[in-house]
């Protein structure tokens, strides 16, 4: 019996960081899992068990017209990001950067699922936001952003060195890593590892 958490990477890592218990830890990014593996608190190496693109999270039939991440720059537009200081923050500025697009976004989530929420919610025209964040959503659809300008997540997996249930934390992650778990996840909208 299993129970999963999933609050943004960051803040999962500074419970961590903090004493929190938990048996594995599955990062949005290579930094964060890099911060508890010198920390001391991850037990054996960390492997990539997955990998995520961007994608432009708009309502719907594409009410606005947005076909590009050059369209997210036209004056009106109510765009979302996430915080630089989160996984897909960042990694929605490097995709912005690469393709010479200034956006001015009317928030800055805390994490990619506010991204995801205020659109779903018509509260924005648009935001960046996972690949598998738009496959597992009803209520958006996602515009591809083309290689040239996105950015590929790498998704790292470790047990930690505090773990509860070392057995069951190992079986968990050869699952995933393992073509019947790769294949869950390939459903999710993530890449395989």
């Amino acid at each position: 019996d299993a129970t999963f958490n999933y609050a943004g990477t960051q803040t999962l890592a500074a419970q961590l960081a903090q004493g929190a218990e938990a048996d594995v830890f599955a990062s949005a990014d290579k930094t964060h899992m890099k911060t508890l593996l010198d920390a001391g608190l991850i037990a054996g190496a960390p492997e990539v068990f997955a990998h995520n693109r961007l994608e432009i999270a708009i309502a719907k039939g594409n009410p606005k017209g947005i076909h590009s991440l050059a369209d997210l720059a036209r004056p009106g537009l109510v765009v979302v990001l996430a915080d630089p200081s989160v996984p897909a923050g960042k990694y929605a500025q490097q995709a912005l950067a690469k393709a010479n697009v200034t956006v001015h976004p009317a928030s800055l989530e805390p994490q990619v699922t506010g991204v995801l929420s205020k659109v779903a919610l018509g509260e924005a025209d648009a935001g960046i936001v996972y690949v598998s964040d738009v496959i597992t959503s009803q209520k958006v659809q996602g515009v591809p952003i083309p290689d040239s300008q996105n950015v590929v997540a790498d998704y790292p997996i470790a047990a930690l060195k505090n773990a509860q249930h070392n057995s069951t934390a190992d079986a968990f992650i050869a699952f995933v890593l393992a073509p019947d778990g790769q294949s869950i996840l390939k459903a999710a909208g993530f890449e395989p590892a």
